[in-house]
C-alpha cells in the first residue's frame, strides 16, 4: 500500500497512469486529498467507482498519529506527531490578525548542533519523508477549518523553521514545497512559503534554481569566530561563502530581500560593537543595506544551553543601530512560550543517532578558545 500523501501532482499522475487512468483523474484525486482533506476513497464522490475500487486495493491516505495537542494563552497551537521508531516531531500554528502561519519540521531532530537551539541538543534520528512534511500541513489545515468552522483556507504562511535543517533533507523537501504551492492543493504564494537554513550553501543555490521560495538564514553573528561557536556549520561554510550565496539567491527569490535571523543572547552577540559590525558585513557583500532584513529573536532559554536572553533594552538598542543604518529590522514577538512552542524550543522526542552529548562536551571544552577569539569583537562567551 502506498501513502498518497507522499506524491506531488506529477508523481500522482504517473501513479494513476499505472492504474490505467488519465491525468484529470489524478487532479481530481489530488484536490480531494489536499483541498478537502479527505482520507476515505469512498467519500470522493466524483471519482469513478472503478477507480475507487482500484485505489482501495493499492493505496491509502495515511496521516501521522497525533500524540498530543497544546494550546497557548495567545492562541498558538502545538501538535506532536508520532513518526515511528520512538521519534516524535512538533508543528506549531501561530494565528495573527492578517495571517495564519504553520511552522513545520523537516527532520526528526537536527544534526547542526547550534548552541542556542533545543532541538540540536537532542541530536538527530532521521530525515522526514515528503508525506511526513506535507502531512503536518494536511492535518493542521483541515483540523483548523473544522475547529474554527471555516470553509476557506486558514493557513496562509508556511515556514520550514521547526525541527531540523530543511536543506539537509533537500530531495524530499522540494516535492513538499511544490505541493504547498500547487493551486490544486494548498495554493500558497511563493512569498509566503519560507525555508530557513543555517547555511548549506550548495543547497541554497539549488533551491534558487529548482523551487525558489522565501529564504531565511540563521546568521546570529557578524564574524566567523563568533559564528563558529554559535553555528558549527560555519566552520565548513564560513561567511565568505554564505554571504555571496545569499546575494546570489536574490536573482531567483520571490522577494527582493533575504531575511537574516539573529537570536539575541545576553553578553554573547548583543553588543553595540557587534551591531555595527553587522552593518558593515551587510554593506560589504551587498554594496547597500536594502537587500536584507533582520529578524531579532529573543532567546528562549532551556537548561542545557547555559545561555540567557538579552535584556529588552539591549535588544531595542541593538535594533536601533541596525535601523539607523537603513536596515529593515524587526523584533520577533515571542509566541507560545508557555507551551514550549516558541522559536528554538521545539524538541519533540528523538532517538539520537549522532552522539550529541559527546559533540556538546567537545564544544564546551573549546569555549576558552572561543572566548579569546570573540573578545576582540566585543562579545563575551
Amino acid at each position: 500500500m502506498v501513502n498518497l500523501l507522499e506524491y506531488d501532482l506529477e508523481s500522482l499522475t504517473a501513479f494513476c497512469e499505472l492504474l490505467g487512468e488519465k491525468r484529470f483523474r489524478a487532479v481530481q484525486l489530488f484536490r480531494w486529498i489536499h483541498q478537502r482533506g479527505c482520507a476515505n476513497f469512498e467519500d470522493m464522490s466524483d471519482l469513478a467507482k472503478s477507480l475507487r475500487q482500484k485505489l482501495k486495493g493499492v493505496a491509502e491516505i495515511k496521516p501521522m498519529e497525533v500524540v498530543s495537542q497544546h494550546i497557548s494563552y495567545d492562541g498558538t497551537i502545538k501538535w506532536l506527531f508520532d513518526v515511528g521508531g520512538g521519534n516524535v516531531i512538533e508543528s506549531v500554528f501561530i494565528p495573527e490578525d492578517d495571517r495564519g502561519t504553520l511552522c513545520l519540521s523537516t527532520q526528526a531532530g537536527c544534526a547542526m548542533g547550534c548552541r542556542f537551539c533545543s532541538t540540536g541538543h537532542q541530536g538527530f534520528s532521521r530525515n522526514l519523508t515528503t508525506g511526513e512534511i506535507i502531512g503536518q500541513l494536511w492535518f493542521a489545515e483541515h483540523f483548523l477549518r473544522k475547529h474554527l468552522q471555516r470553509d476557506e483556507r486558514v493557513i496562509s504562511n508556511a515556514v520550514m523553521m521547526g525541527m531540523g535543517e530543511p536543506l539537509q533533507n533537500y530531495a524530499v523537501l522540494v516535492p513538499a514545497l511544490r505541493m504547498m504551492l500547487d493551486d490544486h492543493a494548498y495554493g500558497l504564494s511563493r512569498r509566503r512559503v519560507t525555508v530557513s537554513t543555517s547555511g548549506l550553501v550548495k543547497k541554497m543555490d539549488l533551491l534558487g534554481l529548482e523551487c525558489p521560495v522565501a529564504l531565511a538564514v540563521s546568521l546570529h553573528a557578524p564574524n566567523n569566530a563568533l559564528r563558529d561557536y554559535l553555528v558549527p556549520l560555519n566552520i565548513k561554510h564560513p561567511l565568505e561563502e554564505l554571504m555571496p550565496a545569499c546575494v546570489s539567491y536574490l536573482a531567483h527569490a520571490p522577494r527582493d530581500f533575504i531575511t537574516f535571523e539573529y537570536c539575541m543572547l545576553d553578553a554573547v552577540n548583543d553588543t553595540d560593537a557587534l551591531a555595527h559590525e553587522l552593518v558593515q558585513l551587510v554593506k560589504h557583500y551587498g554594496h547597500s543595506v536594502s537587500w536584507c532584513k533582520f529578524n531579532l529573536i529573543p532567546f528562549n532559554p532551556f537548561p542545557a544551553s547555559g545561555l540567557h536572553r538579552s535584556k529588552p533594552e539591549r535588544i531595542l538598542a541593538f535594533a536601533q543601530i541596525l535601523s539607523a543604518s537603513g536596515i529593515t529590522t524587526t523584533i520577533r514577538k515571542t509566541r507560545g512560550d508557555d507551551i514550549d512552542a516558541a522559536c528554538g524550543q521545539l524538541a519533540g522526542d528523538v532517538v539520537d543517532r549522532t552522539r550529541v552529548a559527546v559533540r556538546i562536551a567537545r564544544q564546551r571544552s573549546a569555549e576558552p578558545a572561543a572566548t579569546a577569539l570573540a573578545t576582540a569583537t566585543g562579545a563575551k562567551i
